[in-house]
């Protein structure tokens, strides 16, 4: 992202055109299956039939908690901290995970990989040990994709972990002026495949290059225009 000048103003205004987007791409990963029109219908305030009452819970938390950190990058109170990320935890989990807005107190396990998330008394060391690791990356890109890994891989919370990741990722870019990097559903397979992979290894440049991959060429073209 060398060749962009970050602006900050100009990358919430992007992101937040692109919500619909954002919050049908997160959900469809979670294998909610809402079309994008459905999902700017339900965000206009209009409830769409044939989806179950959880799956319309979960969406419409993926887009409050979108809004909550628009308005904080905008007010300069985004912070990688324990206290900001459970307060959006709170809202993006909520009714969903079996605790919300609170690390987890219990051990975990992720689902096709013998790799074990640390145990709970672990949780506030390692989320220090990640803002301090992300403090030594000189590239903003880095530090923001090295957030949402480290946060998928810790499992900090009994749920909702790689949306919160992309969550703090994504408010560390908008609020250093950079654009928001969304996961697109079409490439689900690819990416489980690759996180497996960095879930059993640690090694995060595969999932770098692949999330940088992602960046949308369209919005990377306006945010390069003076």
């Amino acid at each position: 992202m060398e060749q962009i000048k970050p602006n900050k103003q100009k990358a919430i205004m992007l992101a937040r055109r692109q919500l619909a987007e954002l919050v049908c791409d997160a959900v469809n990963l979670e294998g909610i299956n809402y079309t994008l029109p459905e999902v700017q219908t339900l965000l206009d305030g209009v409830t769409v039939g044939g989806h179950r009452i959880t799956d319309q819970q979960i969406t419409l938390n993926q887009a409050y908690a979108w809004k909550t950190l628009f308005k904080w990058v905008e007010e300069n109170q985004f912070e990688v901290n324990m206290k900001k990320v459970c307060a959006l935890h709170k809202i993006a989990a909520k009714e969903e995970a079996l605790d919300w807005g609170q690390f987890r107190s219990g051990n975990v396990t992720i689902a096709g990989t013998d790799y074990m998330p640390p145990p709970p008394a672990l949780l506030p060391m390692r989320f220090e040990k990640m803002v301090e690791d992300a403090q030594a990356l000189s590239d903003i890109q880095d530090k923001a994709i090295h957030f949402f890994l480290t946060m998928a891989r810790c499992q900090f919370f009994y749920d909702v972990n790689k949306r919160m990741g992309r969550f703090v990722m994504n408010g560390y870019l908008l609020s250093h002026g950079y654009p928001a990097i969304n996961l697109p559903a079409k490439r689900q397979l690819e990416f489980n495949q690759l996180m497996l992979a960095f879930y059993d290894n640690g090694k995060q440049q595969q999932m770098n290059e692949f999330l940088r991959s992602c960046q949308d060429k369209r919005i990377m073209k306006i945010m390069e225009e003076t």
